[in-house]
């Protein structure tokens, strides 16, 4: 049974992506193939979390803006592959456990192991500060442990160092060679335990540290898979819609 891994890293603009030098050595190894995507609008993270995991825009979503809290409405990543029986996690933000399991309690829910719920082994964190390399351990950890068919990994440093400084500030470009540390030292390992990974983003940053416009820096973001025998060539196009089906592909289900 194939195993996939989406690595979501949030606020990460296509203009940096070229500073993570472990994936551009896997493309051209030709272990990896790269592709540029626009963000749906508005360019804001609950509602692009909602598009990359249901393939809804948030105009049908009914998801617009970062402050409606409430269960999605739609079919994700997560409900369809519990009702095919495969087991979920996520190392995420909360939002992602207010989208896809319900209210979230910092006292309760900050892990989560419930094969009834869309999203079955969790480890939520509140914090933006909460530091990436923490994230990619929890991340393993329930890997080793509970070996899922699907697991979100969703960071968000570069995206709170983008809103203090800016998109174009070397200290948004010093978190992204940051995080591509922890790329090269994790995707190695799952990729030998069977994984299959994608890595994205939700949207860009500009200039001034903002994004949910319509902007080339706020909107414009790298998606890259990770795959043996991929069918996926460059000339391919993808919307940020087609992600949720992406998924489906690697894992063999309709």
């Amino acid at each position: 049974m194939k195993k996939l891994i989406m690595i979501l890293i949030d606020g990460l603009g296509n203009h940096v992506s070229d500073k993570l030098g472990y994936l551009k050595a896997l493309e051209e190894d030709g272990k990896a193939v790269k592709f540029t995507l626009m963000s749906e609008l508005p360019s804001l993270s609950r509602p692009l979390y909602e598009t990359i995991l249901t393939g809804k825009t948030p105009i049908q979503s009914g998801i617009v803006n970062n402050k409606i809290s409430r269960l999605s409405k739609e079919e994700s990543i997560f409900s369809l592959l519990k009702e095919k029986g495969m087991t979920t996690a996520a190392v995420a933000y909360h939002w992602i456990h207010e989208l896809y399991n319900g209210p979230f309690d910092m006292m309760r829910d900050i892990e989560v192991q419930d094969l009834n719920k869309n999203i079955n082994y969790g480890r939520f964190y509140w914090d933006d500060v909460y530091p990436d390399s923490h994230l990619f351990s929890l991340a393993n950890k329930l890997i080793m442990d509970k070996n899922p068919n699907f697991l979100l990994l969703h960071t968000m440093n570069i995206d709170d160092v983008g809103h203090k400084f800016g998109g174009l500030s070397k200290e948004y470009e010093n978190k992204t060679y940051e995080l591509g540390f922890y790329l090269s030292y994790f995707i190695p390992q799952w990729r030998d335990k069977g994984y299959e990974i994608i890595v994205t983003s939700d949207h860009g940053m500009n200039e001034n540290g903002n994004h949910g416009g319509y902007s080339k820096l706020e909107r414009e973001v790298p998606l890259w898979i990770l795959r043996d025998n991929y069918k996926y060539c460059e000339n391919t196009r993808f919307k940020q819609t087609d992600i949720k089906k992406l998924c489906c592909d690697i894992l063999e289900i309709d």
